[in-house]
């Protein structure tokens, strides 16, 4: 098992090289494993605070971003962009990088309602952290997602 050390920066805070790990690992991830070309520098960066998981060799493996209330979802914080490095899957580090990041969610912005647009074949991981499908179902990219609020 990797063990994890996690960081979490606003947009300004990230230094040049921590910006590029984290593109690198959103465009393999979402861009080239999932083969969807889309325009993933959506311009909600310069907002969001950034959780970065780096390993015991300093990669960049884990990620998401986050965001105050009515920034991403009218009335609700949220989480996006998670993502981790083929390379760690299947170790629990999904788990370690949302429990990092509800904690961050709470000391950032108090503990308010979560929404987040899930990808489907995700809705039982994301369920274990007390998300809850709304039964808004829509297809982003191609790929099925749902809406889900944890309150």
């Amino acid at each position: 098992m990797t063990n994890l050390s996690f960081i979490c920066l606003s947009f300004d805070q990230l230094s040049l090289r921590q910006l590029y790990d984290v593109l690198a690992l959103r465009t393999d991830v979402f861009i080239v494993e999932q083969n969807c070309p889309f325009h993933d520098t959506d311009g909600k960066d310069f907002v969001a605070h950034h959780c970065l998981g780096y390993d015991s060799e300093g990669d960049l493996v884990a990620y998401t971003r986050l965001f105050d209330a009515d920034l991403s979802f009218e009335g609700y914080v949220s989480i996006g962009r998670v993502a981790t490095a083929r390379k760690v899957r299947g170790q629990g580090l999904g788990q370690e990088l949302l429990r990092f990041s509800l904690q961050k969610c709470v000391e950032l912005y108090s503990p308010k309602p979560i929404k987040i647009g899930a990808q489907k074949y995700l809705l039982k991981f994301y369920e274990s952290f007390g998300f809850v499908s709304t039964g808004h179902d829509y297809l982003e990219d191609g790929i099925p997602h749902a809406i889900m609020i944890r309150p």
